[in-house]
């Protein structure tokens, strides 16, 4: 797998859960934001036990192709940012006399010439790296540490009016935050190691500052994973591994995070490792028909598009102006093509299955008799469902629908694929897209009463 796909995947794992739908601050949804991942302060881990965990660990096994494996190790995380709407006691004429933070007054929203500006938790990405680490050199007491360590900060953004009087700032405020990375290794026989990588928030709390949620959040490491790559090896899968090796699989401790593989398929075995927050299969993929991050993974990209474009103007605008990435959102939906859309729906892919009749539209008949009467493709009729207790099949039961196609099994039972007049998405069933049609059996439908 490319290094690029490989980004793709873990940048899809980094922002997960960054802003919900609606995508609006005022969404209760996005109140409680950055839930994947999480990596506490050490001082306020050890108040709280196992629920608040200040350490995350990766145990993996690595099969050695080579005289000297190397590896690189990347822990990556999202630090959060408070980002705060002040008002100053009067309009501020110029930059030289940005006054003091204490005498600006904090507001959840303000309106400066018909923009919305609000308060909001941004974050910026963090990333620690151990880069072409000998393996060798991680055997027996040889274990490698990194500390790391990013400063407290402020930043103050004007925001003018139309004038160029200043009425607000944004007041951007990062804590600081200190961490430590190590990785280890040990033998498991002469061509398999188990390698161990941790990373650990030592970052330090006032105790007066342990009941403070915003203070604690940032100083918490967010969407916190590692990407694992070997020079002169690969890595098992812990998924599957080979039957020799089960044993040690299963023996791997891994704390908040769950190991993949990401690389090239290969035999259960990959020279990259994922190991997410977020519970993956070995090989994950992005879906080729996803048009971008919605930070939402585990939804229908579908869904949640069409979504954003039943918002109301004014839900949109709160959308618009609430950040970059939010933003981003709101412009790529608004300009996709009626096409685009429909590839989201679904993507029918051949397999070799090609006997299979469903898929062969040359088998299929041409009509079918209902109440006596011939009836074909594009023609009317009514639901009747028959035998069955089913909730969709009460809800259908009456409905007039559309005949779609005509379908014939393997044992040439007879099935309507219907589409229901009242369908919003009526078109999308009516060019044989999943999700929209519904299938009868010829005597669970009716003609039409007048």
């Amino acid at each position: 797998m490319s290094s690029t796909r490989v980004e793709k995947i873990a940048d899809a794992v980094l922002y997960e859960g960054y802003a919900l739908y609606p995508y609006r601050a005022s969404s209760r949804k996005n109140r409680s934001r950055f839930t994947f991942g999480r990596l506490y302060p050490e001082s306020f881990s050890v108040t709280q036990g196992d629920s608040a965990p200040f350490i995350t660990q990766t145990e993996c096994l690595l099969l050695s192709v080579g005289d000297n494996p190397l590896l690189n190790i990347r822990f990556r995380f999202l630090q959060p940012v408070s980002r705060e709407i002040a008002l100053p006691g009067e309009p501020v004429t110029s930059l030289d006399a940005i006054p003091d933070k204490d005498s600006l007054a904090i507001v959840a929203q303000t309106r400066i010439d018909g923009k919305l500006y609000q308060s909001w938790q941004e974050a910026v990405a963090r990333e620690l790296e151990f880069s072409r680490v000998p393996v060798a050199d991680l055997l027996g007491e040889g274990i490698e540490t990194r500390r790391f360590s990013f400063p407290t900060s402020t930043e103050m953004e004007p925001i003018p009016d139309r004038s160029g009087l200043i009425r607000a700032f944004i007041c951007r405020r990062q804590m600081q935050i200190v961490g430590l990375g190590k990785a280890r290794a040990a033998r498991i026989d002469d061509q398999v190691l188990k390698v161990t990588v941790s990373l650990e928030n030592l970052t330090q709390i006032e105790a007066a500052d342990l009941i403070n949620e915003e203070t604690i959040l940032l100083r918490t490491f967010v969407s916190t994973h590692a990407i694992l790559t070997a020079s002169g090896g690969e890595f098992l899968s812990l998924l599957d591994p080979p039957a020799d090796y089960s044993d040690s699989a299963a023996s791997c401790k891994n704390i908040g995070l769950w190991p993949v593989l990401v690389g090239e398929k290969n035999n259960n075995r990959a020279d990259t490792l994922l190991s997410s927050p977020i519970i993956l299969y070995d090989n994950p993929e992005l879906a080729a028909e996803s048009p971008g991050d919605l930070f939402d993974n585990t939804e229908i990209d579908e869904i949640l598009t069409l979504r954003v474009l039943t918002m109301t103007d004014e839900e949109k605008s709160e959308m618009n102006q609430l950040d970059e990435r939010t933003r981003e959102i709101l412009e790529r939906t608004e300009s996709m093509s009626k096409a685009d859309l429909l590839s989201m729906h679904g993507e029918m892919r051949k397999t070799e299955m090609s006997c299979n009749v469903f898929a062969d539209r040359n088998v299929r008949p041409k009509s079918v008799m209902i109440e006596g009467r011939e009836l074909y493709v594009g023609d009317a009729v009514t639901i009747r469902p028959k035998g069955r207790a089913d909730v969709m099949d009460l809800a259908l039961e009456g409905r007039t629908a559309v005949i779609e196609s005509i379908e014939q099994d393997a044992e040439e039972r007879i099935y309507l694929a219907l589409v229901l007049d009242e369908d919003p998405g009526r078109d999308l069933g009516l060019a044989g897209q999943p999700g929209h049609r519904f299938f009868y059996r010829a005597d669970e439908v009716a003609l039409p009463r007048s």
